[in-house]
């Protein structure tokens, strides 16, 4: 019966063993890298969308007259406002520049869409907004302008 017991035992310590390596390798993999990489997943996101905007603006004003329909600004101004702050935010995050400040518009943005726009959306605003509160509570990263220019200390990414 202890045999057959020291078996089983036997395997699952090797198991636990290789897990144990694994989280260890995956705990190693750098912060910065994957700061970098919410950065410009979110930037691409906003930054699309921004240019979407743009390019045919007044289909984006009558958006934001017929179906958007935000309320107390006015559809020009809303349309203007939400295009410059997904070209603006975005072009921060990308280089790492007032990475904190840039999550805050955006955090406002998704918000507003959530709640008065498209409110079954949740689940890409959800992950939009998890990636800006990590960026918002954890900074842009050493691989930023923030960090290379002291906006950011350089522990702060160890958090």
């Amino acid at each position: 019966m202890q045999t057959t017991m020291m078996t089983t035992t036997m395997p699952m310590s090797g198991v636990r063993s290789r897990i144990a390596r694994g989280l260890s390798l995956l705990e190693r993999f750098p912060l910065a890298v994957i700061q970098l990489i919410f950065r410009l997943a979110i930037a691409s996101v906003f930054l699309k969308a921004g240019l979407n905007k743009w390019a045919s603006w007044e289909t984006t004003v009558q958006l934001f007259a017929d179906e958007y329909k935000v309320p107390v600004l006015p559809p020009d101004l809303a349309a203007a406002m939400s295009t410059t702050f997904e070209i603006g935010c975005s072009v921060l995050l990308i280089l790492g520049l007032g990475t904190r400040l840039a999550t805050l518009p955006l955090l406002g943005m998704i918000a507003v869409i959530q709640t008065f726009v498209y409110p079954n959306a949740y689940a890409e605003h959800l992950t939009w907004g998890s990636i800006l509160i990590f960026l918002l509570t954890r900074g842009g990263g050493p691989l930023s302008v923030d960090r290379a220019i002291g906006l950011e200390p350089s522990d702060s990414a160890g958090r």
